[in-house]
């Protein structure tokens, strides 16, 4: 019986260690990364984002690639989020009816979620610039992304929406409310931290695309206009400077140590709207 108990503390133990050992290993790799990106980027001074870039990116900053980001990833989520909200208002009422059509839509949304982004950029180029004759335009980049984020999205806003507790819903049928009036009166603003949460993260990932931009928003170093003009995004700016430009490799340096503070900003903000709604969920 001894041997038994040992053995058992004996395992508890190298699974302890183990876990702990891989939470080390990654946290080692993420501050090798920024460490790295900080080092060689030699600090970010204000200028850098303030100012026209110069010598094809190799001086000056990048104002206008922080423009055109800015548009990318705002039309991404204006048109993402409104068909999210309505696509998980349908699977939320009747997944649990017998209809084989929200099985369908899940098993598209998941396949849409695991599709690389060249793919989208692809597609992108196809409908939106040629069918659409949108051209290489920051229009025809946000609503690319906006595609290829809608997925994770839908399917976050639909947990956040099964989280709700089932007595609100049962509450507003008592007092005989519609199944719409419920969705828009109780579930959406108690589900509001969740979509918002959810919408930071399909915006993280926008950011950080950089395939699916390439044949969509284009490559030209400028500030747009308006989003029918072609804009450089910053995922692209990194790749531009690091793979073709020589002599650009501090500037590239600097816009990923700007990227990255964004995203570490997005998904910070993202985790603390998660904690925040799972503590109200379960508070109540």
């Amino acid at each position: 019986m001894e041997i038994v108990v040992l053995k058992r503390k004996v395992v508890e133990i190298s699974l302890k260690l183990l876990a702990c050992a891989a939470g080390l290993l990654t946290l080692g790799i993420f501050l090798f990364i920024v460490g790295d990106i900080l080092l060689k980027s030699g600090g970010v001074p204000l200028s850098f984002l303030a100012s026209e870039p110069e010598s094809a990116g190799r001086a000056g900053g990048i104002f206008p690639v922080l423009i055109s980001t800015g548009l990318i990833v705002a039309i991404s989520a204006l048109v993402s989020l409104p068909i999210a909200i309505c696509t998980a208002f349908y699977l939320f009422n009747f997944s649990r009816r017998n209809s084989y059509f929200p099985t369908l839509i899940r098993i598209c949304l998941d396949v849409l979620a695991s599709t690389p982004s060249i793919v989208f950029g692809l597609f992108g180029s196809a409908f939106f610039c040629l069918y659409l004759n949108m051209g290489f335009s920051i229009i025809s980049g946000g609503l690319t992304l906006a595609c290829m984020i809608l997925p994770a999205v839908i399917r976050m806003v639909e947990e956040g929406l099964n989280a709700v507790p089932r007595e609100q819903r049962l509450n507003g049928k008592a007092l005989g409310l519609s199944d719409t009036a419920i969705f828009f009166n109780l579930l959406l603003p108690a589900a509001a931290p969740a979509i918002t949460a959810a919408l930071l993260l399909g915006i993280g990932r926008a950011l950080s695309e950089t395939a699916a931009l390439l044949f969509t928003s284009g490559y030209v170093l400028r500030t747009p206009e308006s989003i029918f003009d072609s804009g450089r995004a910053l995922s692209i700016h990194i790749y531009d400077l690091s793979m073709n430009v020589p002599g650009g490799d501090q500037n590239a340096y600097r816009s990923a140590a700007v990227l990255l503070f964004v995203l570490l900003l997005i998904n910070s903000c993202a985790l603390l709207t998660m904690k925040y709604f799972f503590k109200r969920i379960t508070a109540s």
